[in-house]
């Protein structure tokens, strides 16, 4: 293939120039194509086993993860509960600020599993939209 030199481009219409730029287009494309395939080969000589796990999408599946109980209540609504896992609740975090301390929201490890393990689904949203000052 000739090399274009940088003033042979200046030189050419633009017309030219894109059909230039469809005709990169469609070989790297192939090129890239050719070369992923070959990775995907590759990859299953190296990991045979793991090549059935994946979904359609391509992507592994999502790993199970065990029910966490809830470690904190909110007592003015008990339903609303919080494992002391990931974002501290709104409620939780409006007792914070007011003074309290979150052992005072602990539950307490002698009750049932049964009963510590309250719905987890998020309260329903406030019609106004979010709450504050």
């Amino acid at each position: 293939m000739q090399k274009l030199a940088p003033s042979n481009l200046n030189l050419m219409s633009v017309d030219e120039l894109w059909r230039i730029h469809e005709e990169i287009g469609k070989v790297l494309l192939e090129k890239i194509t050719a070369e992923k395939q070959e990775l995907e080969r590759r990859l299953m000589q190296l990991n045979p086993e793991k090549s059935g796990s994946e979904t359609s999408s391509g992507r592994a599946g999502r790993r199970k993860y065990p029910v966490v109980l809830p470690k904190y209540r909110n007592p003015a609504s008990p339903s609303e509960t919080w494992s002391g896992r990931g974002k501290q609740p709104r409620w939780l975090v409006a007792e914070l600020k007011a003074g309290r301390k979150l052992e005072e929201f602990a539950i307490s490890q002698d009750k049932p599993a049964k009963e510590l393990a309250v719905s987890h689904a998020k309260p329903a949203k406030r019609a106004g939209g979010r709450a504050g000052p």
